[in-house]
């Protein structure tokens, strides 16, 4: 198996961990235990890691990295509608 292979697996797995918290959270009718800082701090390290993952031209980093920054964003998004 090729090391891009398992990658892709590797990414999926993670995106799909990902999006099950997302929908769990957005079940959740206020969002209480979740931190704000939470989504901001990944969307940073994310961010970061994409820019990194492109200077190193590693397209299955740069593809879940820029993956998990969406799901930063929709995390945060989630939460602050919770909180309202």
């Amino acid at each position: 198996m090729s090391p891009d292979v398992v990658g892709w697996i590797a990414s999926a797995i993670l995106l799909l961990t990902l999006a099950r918290q997302i929908h769990t959270q957005s079940k959740d009718p206020d969002a209480r235990g979740v931190s704000k800082w939470l989504f901001a701090g990944q969307m940073a390290a994310s961010t970061g890691f994409v820019v990194y993952s492109w200077m190193l031209d590693n397209w299955v980093f740069i593809v879940t990295n820029a993956a998990i920054l969406a799901t930063a964003v929709v995390g945060q998004v989630v939460v602050a509608r919770k909180k309202r």
